[in-house]
């Protein structure tokens, strides 16, 4: 098992009807996921709704969320940007909080090639030297993909442990298993191709569907581990229309959206996402009803 753990859940952030952030909710949700099979909470991803999140709130999150679970679970935040010295500034302002780690997106719209990938995460990682970093790479919203090659030469650097790998590509993959070091972690970024990657070499998730079956996802990684493939593979196809139906639109609409039909206080957003469509929340309905989840 790698630094972070199998699960580790990509939490979203709670909204008041105002419009601001329910920290009191986060710190409850928080505890509710490390109680439910996360071994690690990723605050301020995309699923987090970071784009339209204020630096300030963003750390006001990272700090009630790390008072709330301690040591129970690693807390990860979210502090990549596209600017690099932004970047340290706001990952340099994590570490100074005690956290266990920083998830760090490919830089968006600027595209750089690949030796400005390169020279941005190196520059990061030697900025924090005492904070491990997980890449993340996810073409769909960045633009740019970060190629295996660069991942390799990235995984020399000590406090660089790991990647969440969102190209939904398994052949990316095991071109990264292969070059990189045993104990550097790849996690799915994608919770219905998480199966799938174990196959090739993958260590676990960073998921969306964790909020809400957690201890499933952990049960089917650990059978996986333990060669018990035929049950992991009979969890992976039950909540596989769980997977599908939580991107029915766009991340973390209908995540929101289950979460409030199990009675959370958390279907606000903030513009540009709106609430789900009728039909989406009748679709999930179903299939919560269908896991039992309702």
């Amino acid at each position: 098992m790698s630094y972070f753990g199998r699960v580790i859940t990509a939490m979203i952030t709670p909204f008041s009807a105002d419009g601001s952030v329910n920290y009191g909710v986060a710190e409850e949700l928080a505890v509710h996921l490390v109680e439910n099979g996360s071994d690690g909470l990723v605050i301020c991803g995309t699923t987090g709704e970071s784009p339209t999140l204020s630096w300030e709130e963003e750390h006001e999150l990272f700090r009630v969320v790390k008072q709330a679970v301690g040591d129970k679970t690693k807390v990860v935040a979210g502090t990549g940007s596209n600017s690099t010295a932004e970047a340290i500034a706001e990952t340099q302002k994590a570490m100074a909080l005690g956290l266990d780690g920083s998830l760090q997106v490919v830089p968006y719209y600027n595209k750089p090639p690949a030796e400005g990938l390169y020279e941005h995460f190196k520059a990061i990682a030697t900025a924090c030297p005492d904070l491990p970093l997980l890449l993340y790479n996810i073409p769909g919203r960045t633009g740019q993909n970060l190629l295996p090659e660069t991942v390799a030469r990235l995984a020399e650097i000590p406090n660089i442990v790991g990647i969440k790998e969102a190209s939904g590509q398994l052949d990316q993959v095991s071109r990264i298993r292969q070059l990189v070091p045993s104990n550097f972690g790849i996690y799915s970024g994608d919770d219905s191709l998480t199966l799938p990657l174990l196959s090739v070499g993958g260590n676990g998730v960073v998921s969306v569907a964790s909020h809400l079956v957690g201890k499933d996802l952990q049960e089917m990684i650990q059978c996986f581990e333990r060669g018990k493939t035929q049950q992991a593979t009979a969890i992976h196809l039950k909540l596989f229309p769980l997977f599908k139906a939580l991107f029915l639109t766009t991340n973390p609409i209908p995540l929101k959206a289950a979460l409030a039909l199990q009675g959370w206080p958390v279907q606000d957003l903030r513009l540009p996402l709106v609430k789900a469509s009728v039909a989406i929340e009748e679709e999930l309905k179903q299939v919560l009803s269908q896991l039992g989840l309702n």
